[in-house]
């Protein structure tokens, strides 16, 4: 049984940090490319960053220079950090792994940005 769980979401002032976590089972977790989407209320989901079983990374340009993707092949783990946060960063975060024509999700964790 293929489960993506995220952990780390929450409340936070703008300009704060989080780190969200993405912890896999049932995939061999270092083919994948692991991705970070994001779904605000009333809009369409969106790709955040990306990282391929060779760790090249891609991150829309809305969060970069702000946000890192990064992953650790022996905890089945991949990261998002999230600095200098904005208001138009809340979302529900979506953790994503991809290969070939396969895709599986996670339950996705709340991101909310405010005083």
């Amino acid at each position: 049984q293929v489960q993506l769980v995220e952990s780390g979401g929450g409340l936070v002032q703008p300009g704060g940090s989080l780190r969200l976590s993405c912890t896999t089972s049932g995939i061999i977790f270092s083919i994948y490319t692991m991705g970070w989407y994001r779904q605000a209320p009333g809009k369409e989901r969106e790709l955040v960053a990306t990282i391929t079983s060779g760790g090249s990374t891609n991150y829309a340009d809305s969060v970069k220079d702000r946000f890192t993707v990064s992953r650790d092949n022996a905890k089945n783990t991949v990261y998002l950090q999230m600095n200098s946060l904005k208001p138009e960063d809340t979302a529900v975060y979506y953790c994503n792994a991809a290969v070939y024509h396969v895709n599986y999700w996670g339950q996705g964790t709340q991101v909310t940005v405010s005083s």
